[in-house]
């Protein structure tokens, strides 16, 4: 068991507490003032982390990345993210894909992410499943949280550049549209088909056809189209799509939401903003820019962040949410567009996206460097924290846990071996030491 104390709990569901949490199984027990008592006589072996003078959070998530899918370093060879000899492959999968040995995994848990979605890239019209994994482990089966997720399609220039390059469909945007329309059809049909024949036995199945069979899910509205589209344009024919076939729609990287607002805000689609921390490489980024993020927010949209890693590295996500306060995004709202709102649009949230009573136990504890200012434009009310100030993460990460086990613990020598962060194990008797 694992019993985290004196610290400052941001909970993002239940308002910022100074309480105790108990960890056992990989799940958070029990949470409050005097979280130990409920402890019983019989606990044989208790580790504790004195958390006095930091700030706990949920374990941070990204709501769209690559992790494992192109691996540090590593070129070709570890480039296993876009299979680019057909531009529809809706029946590939990441986790056959996803290498957790990269070291990319150790970068990001050491940030303080424990949760991703990894999504297939963008080269294909229809590029295939998405997955939420935990960050931390060896095998991808042991890792997933949930998967599929999503379902990967992408509008623009990605796809355009990749096969029309080649003389090969599509070289345009409309062809672009009719090759999802026409797939989706085929789905219809094949769905169709099964359930006749499910319900009338003298109804032969229609022959097996992978491809038709992985979008099922998303033509039973059970998982979303997670839309590759930077250009307004792209944002309204991923919509148009979506509502001809009357199917869930997440709208990733949202580049130019800042100027379709109103727009977006008469439909009830996800936006999965950035990345914005980087160059404006190609044309439908020519509006880029860290207040996109902060426009939607404060206008009533729930926003999620993403780094899209390996553009930005994973654990720069804090700080892509630090720079999107700095331009305009609530500070609380930058927190939960890392935390809970990922969590939701991966229907994922009863596991994590907050720390709450039999959620997984991930979480992790800041070191604030200095002491917080609350700024009051930017929260509703005094107490409330998060890990950067507008202009960058304003602690570092002492300890990181996922699935209650500590998978990082900030190295401690000379002056910043506060006892207030050691671990201590207790050996029975022990509630006189709590």
């Amino acid at each position: 068991m694992l019993l985290i104390k004196n610290g400052t709990v941001n909970t993002i569901t239940q308002g910022i507490q100074k309480i105790g949490i108990l960890i056992k199984d990989k799940k958070i027990v029990a949470m409050g003032e005097n979280v130990e008592e409920q402890l019983d006589s019989e606990t044989e072996e208790l580790e504790i982390i004195d958390a006095e003078g930091n700030f706990i959070y949920p374990g941070f998530i990204d709501a769209h990345t690559h992790l494992g899918l192109w691996e540090d370093g590593m070129g070709v060879e570890g480039a296993d993210g876009n299979e680019e000899t057909d531009p529809i492959t809706p029946h590939l999968n990441v986790i056959d894909g996803i290498n957790p040995m990269d070291r990319t995994f150790k970068e990001a848990y050491e940030g303080g992410i424990t949760a991703v979605c990894t999504t297939p890239g963008s080269a294909n019209v229809m590029g295939g499943q998405a997955a939420a994994i935990k960050t931390y482990g060896r095998r991808i089966d042991k890792m997933v949280i949930k998967n599929p997720v999503a379902s990967k399609v992408a509008f623009g220039e990605n796809p355009k550049s990749c096969y029309g390059s080649n003389e090969d469909t599509p070289q345009t945007r409309m062809a672009i549209a009719a090759l999802l329309r026409e797939n989706l059809r085929k789905g219809e049909e094949y769905l169709y088909d099964l359930k006749c024949a499910e319900e009338d036995e003298d109804i032969d199945k229609p022959e097996y056809d992978i491809k038709l069979e992985s979008l099922i899910p998303v033509l039973k509205k059970e998982i979303p189209l997670k839309a590759h589209a930077h250009r307004a344009d792209d944002m309204f024919t991923a919509i148009r799509i979506a509502q001809e076939f009357d199917l869930k729609l997440t709208i990733d990287h949202c580049t130019e939401g800042h100027m379709i607002v109103e727009e977006l805000l008469e439909e009830d689609y996800p936006l999965i903003v950035g990345p914005s921390l980087s160059e404006r490489s190609k044309i439908e980024l020519r509006n880029l820019t860290f207040e996109t993020a902060g426009i939607l927010s404060n206008a009533g949209k729930d926003i999620c962040l993403m780094t899209d890693h390996p553009v930005i590295p994973l654990q720069y996500l804090p700080i892509c949410a630090g720079l999107a306060v700095k331009y305009g995004m609530k500070q609380e709202k930058a927190l939960e567009s890392i935390t809970i709102n990922p969590a939701k649009v991966l229907g994922i949230e009863d596991r994590v996206g907050s720390i709450e009573v039999g959620k997984d136990a991930d979480i992790v504890i800041f070191n604030p460097k200095k002491t917080y200012q609350i700024d009051k434009n930017n929260f509703a009310s005094k107490g409330r924290n998060t890990p950067f100030d507008g202009r960058t993460v304003t602690g570092e990460v002492e300890y990181t846990i996922c699935g209650g086990k500590m998978i990082y613990e900030k190295e401690m020598t000379g002056e910043k071996a506060w006892s207030t962060n050691l671990s201590v194990t207790f050996k029975k008797p022990m509630h006189q030491s709590l």
